[in-house]
């Protein structure tokens, strides 16, 4: 089967606040506020089509003006749409985000889309849309019922899941589900509210033996943990495959969609026959060149990809 990656998740809009100077929390702050597209599911499943993989999403968004430019903007990036249903109310979240000077997340509120919405869908397309990808991408965080169906369906028919977290209000429930992932990526705020442990002040060499592990105890193959500004650790298990992967020097404009584009970049190598390592490299400068954004992904990348010289190395193998 040719590579088509089914991207099952949210869709936001996300209003985004950009302090000029200090952010002062209590005191009137001058800036600039955007509306932006995103959403975890929306902006993996974009972020893969920017790479040039074959991807589309599922998920809900509002029957309006809004939800329809959501649509749009899919479609122009070649992002299939056959699975994003349109309706009347609470298909997709939004996000209220205010980033200081730095670009560092200073405060936020979200208003959650009802995933009951897509747990019709994928009631009703589940198999359909699992038996005709190759791989599957899941936030796991929607509900349990969602993630509890799609990892059934995907060992029905074989199909490798890359899970990515949300509020880990799922997770944390059902700590099962990790275990069922061909590779799960989180970071490592996330990775210590799983393991209930304290992470503050471990090197990243302890976290790394913690995660390998947290990994040959349970039948998750591969684990990938970011650590912001120190880069991420990694570990597969069927190739003994471990390491750390430093960041690159960027200039911050804005950090929320730092983590979903990691994910994608990592996901596009790894569906393409990569080794971990290679693909937490790809993540790595995909996330970087989000960074410099202000939107939720990069609207340069297929640019900023065509003249790098390692994703040029990867074209060629």
């Amino acid at each position: 089967m040719e590579t088509h990656v089914a991207v099952i998740g949210t869709v936001f809009v996300d209003c985004k606040g950009f302090a000029k100077q200090s952010y002062y929390p209590l005191s009137r702050n001058l800036g600039q506020v955007q509306f932006v597209h995103g959403g975890v599911g929306r902006n993996v499943a974009e972020t893969l089509a920017h790479l040039g993989v074959p991807v589309s999403l599922v998920s809900t968004c509002d029957a309006s003006g809004i939800g329809d430019e959501v649509v749009q903007r899919l479609k122009a990036n070649q992002v299939g749409i056959t699975h994003l249903r349109q309706v009347d109310k609470d298909g997709m979240g939004m996000w209220l985000v205010i980033l200081d000077e730095k670009g560092e997340l200073a405060g936020s509120i979200s208003h959650m889309p009802d995933v009951g919405h897509l747990a019709k869908v994928i009631e009703e397309k589940g198999d359909e849309i699992v038996s005709s990808c190759s791989h599957l991408a899941l936030e796991l965080d929607l509900n349990g019922e969602i993630s509890e169906q799609v990892l059934a369906l995907a060992h029905k028919h074989n199909k490798p899941v890359f899970g990515i977290p949300g509020n880990l209000d799922v997770i944390l429930s059902h700590p099962h589900l990790v275990h069922q992932l061909e590779c799960f990526i989180c970071n490592h705020h996330e990775a210590a509210r799983i393991w209930d442990t304290d992470l503050s002040s471990a090197s990243s060499e302890e976290i790394l033996a913690q995660m390998k592990a947290f990994v040959d105890a349970s039948t998750l193959r591969s684990m990938v943990i970011t650590l912001g500004e120190k880069g991420c650790i990694y570990y597969d298990s069927k190739t003994d495959s471990f390491g750390h992967q430093p960041v690159f020097p960027v200039r911050m404009v804005d950090s929320t969609g730092a983590g979903d584009a990691f994910f994608s970049g990592t996901v596009s190598a790894l569906v393409r026959g990569f080794k971990l390592p290679v693909a937490v490299l790809c993540g790595t400068k995909v996330a970087g060149w989000t960074i410099e954004s202000p939107e939720s992904t990069c609207p340069e990348l297929k640019e900023k990809v065509r003249s790098d010289a390692f994703f040029q190395a990867m074209r060629e193998k």
